[in-house]
Order: C-alpha cells, then structure tokens, then sequence
C-alpha cells in the first residue's frame, strides 16, 4: 500500500477590506491573497497578518481557502456572507445649517487702480536723460572733430614754417661753403 500525500499545513490569515474583516485558511501567503482576489502584496504592506483568534481559526480551518468575512470591529462570528445586519450602524448625518444672508452681502470693493502717474513721470525723466546724453555726445564730438581740425591745420602750418626755415639754412650754409667758410 502506497503512502498517502499529506494535506498541506494551513494557516490562518487576516485583512481588513472596507467595512469588513476577512480570514481564510491557506498554505501560504500567496495563495491567501489568491483566495481574496488581489494582486496588491498586502503582507508587505502590514494590512495582513497571521491571526491566531480561536474562533476566526476554528472557522476558517472549517472552509478552507474560502474566504470569511464579518463586520470591522464586531466580535460576530467569520461567515461565507455576512448579511446587511452584520454592517456597523452608522448615526444618521447631521444636518449643517444652511449659509443665510451675510450681514455684509456686498463684496469688498475692488481696489482702485494703480496711479501710474509717477511711474509715467519718471520713465519720462530717465528718458530725457538718455536724449541729453546722446546731444551731449554728439556735440562733443563735433567740437572734438573741429579740435582735430585745427590741430591739424597748426601742424601743416608749422610744417611748412619748418620747411622754409630748413631751406634758407641750406642755402646760407651752401653760400658759407662757396664763400670759403668752414663749417663744422
């Protein structure tokens, strides 16, 4: 006779979903989240967990990786389908007073525009002062270029002095030499 397989060791594992608590009874963890229909690893994210609870073992080792539910927080037992009555009463909502007239309705009024008066005034200025220089600059270099000129004029003149007076030399010194004189 042939030995039997054995059955797989089980155990007991737990997750919030919404409303209600979930236990299934399953060999590992992959295939508890299998059991519960998700592909998010819940144990990595600490929203599943061994349990050890003796009744949420008792009832998920009797449906084994079947999935149990009850209401969060409930100490009812873990069923296939907990019905309506197993949710958490929640208290009717408050009603929020309603908005009544403000005792000031008007807005605020709105800010007057900005006088740019001065602003205008000062752009004007800072432009005049960049005509002023640019005339500025302009006659300075007219009267630099009639400087130059003048300059230019003296030293075509002392040129032409300079030339005269070498030439007279030259001829002194020519009829010095043709006279008998020596010169140095």
């Amino acid at each position: 006779m042939a030995p039997s397989p054995k059955a797989p060791r089980l155990k007991v594992y737990r997750a919030a979903f919404g409303f209600h608590e979930s236990v299934v009874a399953a060999p590992n963890q992959g295939a508890a989240l299998k059991a519960w229909g998700t592909r998010q690893n819940l144990f990595a994210e600490g929203a599943a967990e061994v349990t050890t609870e003796a009744a949420a073992v008792k009832a998920a080792l009797a449906h084994p990786q079947t999935p149990l539910r009850r209401a969060v927080g409930s100490s009812d037992p873990f069923v296939l389908e907990p019905g309506a009555a197993a949710l958490p009463e929640v208290p009717p909502a408050r009603r929020r007073p309603q908005p009544g007239p403000a005792k000031d309705a008007s807005r605020p009024a709105p800010k007057p525009a900005a006088d740019r008066s001065a602003l205008t005034a000062a752009e004007r200025a800072l432009a005049q002062i960049a005509a002023d220089q640019k005339a500025g600059e302009a006659d300075f270099k007219k009267r630099l270029r009639a400087l130059q000129d003048e300059a230019d004029q003296a030293a075509r003149r002392l040129d032409k002095r300079r030339a005269a007076a070498e030439t007279a030399v030259d001829r002194a010194r020519r009829a010095f030499i043709d006279a008998g004189g020596e010169v140095d």
